[in-house]
């Protein structure tokens, strides 16, 4: 036993011994038994045929040719036609199948062709070809083959009678074409004109709706910067209005800041001369009170030791009367002349105090005004050509400011440096000792 397949595209047909009637598979297996059984094959594929009919008289005697592509195959699914295939193809090949197939297709179209005319064929092919596929498909159909599709591929003919009939047309579609021109000119320019018209009056209309939309715009605009010059105007004359009045603060307060000031710097040269005055009183008038009373003392030791003497004395001469009047004469001679020299001393050392603490002082005040030259890193000197430039410019400068000294002390306390030395015998003697 052999076991035998075959594809979707062909079917197989076993016959022999068990096999009454035949057995046909269409893609499929069978069993086989050498020698007893037969297996024969056919092809279900689809064929491709051109149908050619050439010079064919239409009904009206016109002779044309036409050709037709179908497509044509066994038909394997159905087993009455699979059967029908069987006994007319059954050891064919698939060229001779398409030849049979295409003689009947090439007569049923010649058929066909002979009963229409040539405009029907021409203009309407879908008729034709549905004909033709209906009519060759009953007769194929007995011998197990189905038409897939049949379509007209084309038509031509000898005597130019197709060509005639599409000058006739071509003419007439140009003719119709020439006057649906003019007509669509015609309309186009009546509507081109009556486009314009509107588009002038809607313009003239635009126009007008605009020049009034302006003249109402001018004049609200108008009303408008009356309104915001008004109002602006307001604002500068409130804004200069508020800017004056805040100038005028900032000044109430800039003159009330400058009264605490001056205020301020009045109380402190206040407190500045009752330091000086405390000062001065600690190292002048204390010494000097001191001093007073040192030399009251010592011109009180002085007249007691007068009057002792003169006590002694009166009394060595025992003269009592005149020793009495030398004693009264001798004291007040005492009393007068230790007021006199109480007075001058007063006097003398008021003034020698204050010039000898002037003097010691007067070597820090020179200090200070040459103290800012000790410390200068650079010097710049611009001439103006009618001057001395160098240094003998600045010492001069500095020994100016000395030469001024005496009269700026005698402005402030009342005492002349200079003839106070003269009369010490200090004039000629250096002042300061740097």
């Amino acid at each position: 036993m052999v076991f035998y397949t075959c594809g979707p595209n062909e079917a197989m047909v076993v016959s022999g011994f068990c096999r009454s009637p035949p057995v046909m598979i269409a893609g499929g297996r069978v069993f086989v038994l050498p020698c007893v059984q037969q297996i024969q094959r056919i092809s279900l594929n689809t064929l491709t045929l051109n149908v050619k009919s050439e010079k064919v008289y239409t009904r009206h005697g016109v002779p044309i040719s036409v050709t037709g592509i179908a497509q044509v195959k066994i038909q394997g699914q159905n087993k009455e036609m699979l059967a029908a295939a069987c006994q007319m193809f059954l050891g064919k090949t698939e060229n001779e199948v398409a030849h049979i197939a295409l003689e009947t297709l090439e007569g049923h179209q010649r058929a066909i062709m002979a009963h229409m005319t040539v405009e029907e064929i021409y203009k309407d092919r879908q008729k034709f070809s549905e004909q033709v596929f209906k009519v060759a498909s009953s007769d194929l159909v007995n011998m197990g083959i189905s038409v897939v599709s049949y379509t007209l591929k084309d038509i031509h003919d000898d005597q130019d009678y197709l060509h005639s009939l599409g000058k006739a047309r071509t003419a007439q579609v140009q003719k119709d074409a020439r006057i649906g021109e003019a007509v669509a000119k015609r309309d186009a320019g009546i509507k081109e004109a009556e486009a314009q018209q509107a588009k002038v009056s809607a313009q003239y209309v635009n126009e007008i709706e605009m020049a009034k939309a302006q003249r109402d715009f001018e004049l609200k605009k108008a009303t408008y910067d009356l309104e915001v010059n008004s109002r602006k105007a307001e604002s500068d004359l409130a804004y200069q209005l508020q800017v004056a009045k805040t100038k005028q603060k900032i000044e109430e307060q800039k003159v009330q800041v400058q009264v605490v000031e001056r205020a301020q710097q009045i109380q402190l040269q206040d407190q500045e001369i009752i330091r000086k005055e405390k000062e001065l009183e600690a190292k002048v008038k204390k010494p000097a009170e001191a001093e007073r009373y040192r030399l009251e003392k010592i011109a009180e030791a002085e007249r007691m030791k007068l009057i002792t003497e003169a006590e002694a004395e009166a009394e060595s001469i025992r003269v009592k009367g005149e020793a009495q009047a030398y004693a009264v004469e001798v004291r007040a001679r005492a009393d007068a002349e230790q007021m006199a020299k109480k007075a001058e001393a007063f006097q003398q050392y008021q003034e020698a105090a204050i010039v000898d603490m002037l003097l010691e002082k007067l070597p820090e005040v020179v200090e200070e005004i040459s103290k800012p030259l000790t410390e200068v890193k650079k010097i710049k000197m611009v001439s103006s050509g009618g001057s001395e430039v160098g240094a003998a410019k600045i010492t001069g400068e500095v020994l100016d400011i000395l030469s001024r000294l005496p009269d700026t002390v005698e402005k402030l306390t009342g005492i002349n440096i200079s003839q106070n030395l003269q009369q010490s015998g200090k004039l000629g003697q250096p002042l300061l000792s740097v």
